[in-house]
């Protein structure tokens, strides 16, 4: 049995009033991209650092690489990368100087090349001598981005790691986290309300809502285990189009052959089929839709408006968790 990179058992932390994780468990394993969806305010920001021992929990514990976060703590972040979702940087200091005294802290070897290597990756080359705080938001998150890989980690948590990013830019910073799992065996924590973006690059993906998981597995699994609604579309005989639109109203015509109809269960299509069949209508083919990842999140939520956080801001501001040294 392969050992866990990650691992998290009933993890919990309460901000005053306000559980911002909440009996959290997950297992990620070695080697793969594991996507934390959620929209603000879910817990996944406060999981990372928990993850990363920057918060000590309430409840439950976790490992990471082996390491107890809050105990082995500057054990565990040398052997890791880190992208906040705010990234820290010093506006004084150049791209250069940054990620030279972040390799300092970690002791890396041949720290000019390994330096000069990342910035060349995020396109930042040509302003590795500008002070930071002339950095556009973007240049900002790349730089936040490199000295993230810079220490070429054995995991890597990752909280919204194209915000601000063009598009270019962001395809660019995905085939970098493809590259750095592929055949490596390092791990990617990855924190976003990004769907297209988990739907890309992650193995598996859990949804947390109120700091709790409330499903977990592959994306093509989560389809199948939801039963979530599909589109279905009808492959028609083109003279029995009209037929098939006035027995099924419902349906919106998608060329001279074919009708479809969005967000339907399986139970629901034999009746359609008899519907048409009984209009006369000759069916050469009944195709179901596999539904994306925002159809099963926005199904497993379409109870619930998006929440005001205010509260739990106001509450994380007010409250003064035990910080790790």
């Amino acid at each position: 049995m392969t050992t866990a990179a990650i691992t998290a058992d009933r993890l919990s932390l309460a901000f005053g009033d306000v559980r911002a994780v909440n009996g959290l468990s997950l297992d990620v394993r070695p080697g793969e991209v594991f996507g934390l969806l959620g929209h603000n305010g879910a817990g996944k920001t406060t999981t990372v650092r928990l993850l990363n021992g920057l918060l000590r929990p309430d409840e439950g514990g976790a490992t990471v690489l082996g390491h107890d976060p809050w105990r082995e703590g500057p054990a565990l972040r040398k052997r890791a990368g880190v992208l906040t979702e705010v990234a820290a940087l010093d506006g004084r200091l150049t791209a250069r100087e940054i990620l030279t005294f972040h390799g300092r802290l970690y002791d890396i070897e041949q720290l000019a090349r390994r330096v000069d290597e990342m910035l060349g990756l995020f396109g930042l080359t040509s302003e590795r001598d500008k002070q930071v705080g002339g950095f556009s938001k973007g240049m900002r998150q790349r730089l936040a981005l490199s000295r993230a890989f810079l220490n070429d980690p054995e995991v890597l948590f990752l909280d919204e790691p194209v915000a601000a990013l063009d598009p270019v830019a962001a395809r660019q910073v995905h085939e970098l986290i493809l590259a750095h799992v592929r055949g490596r065996g390092r791990t990617v924590l990855l924190c976003t309300h990004n769907l297209v973006e988990a739907e890309r690059l992650c193995d598996r993906v859990a949804v947390l809502e109120s700091g709790k998981v409330l499903v977990e597995g592959e994306p093509s699994a989560l389809l199948e285990d939801l039963d979530a609604p599909r589109e279905v579309v009808f492959e028609l005989h083109p003279e029995d189009t009209a037929s098939a639109i006035a027995a099924l109203p419902e349906a919106r015509p998608d060329g001279p052959t074919h009708l479809r109809l969005p967000r339907l269960r399986r139970e629901a299509i034999p009746q359609l089929i008899h519907r048409l069949s009984a209009a006369g209508v000759r069916i050469f083919q009944v195709t179901r839709v596999e539904p994306t990842l925002e159809e099963i999140y926005f199904g497993l939520h379409s109870d619930e408006a998006p929440r005001n956080m205010g509260d739990v801001d106001a509450a994380i501001s007010g409250a003064r968790p035990a910080v790790a040294p």
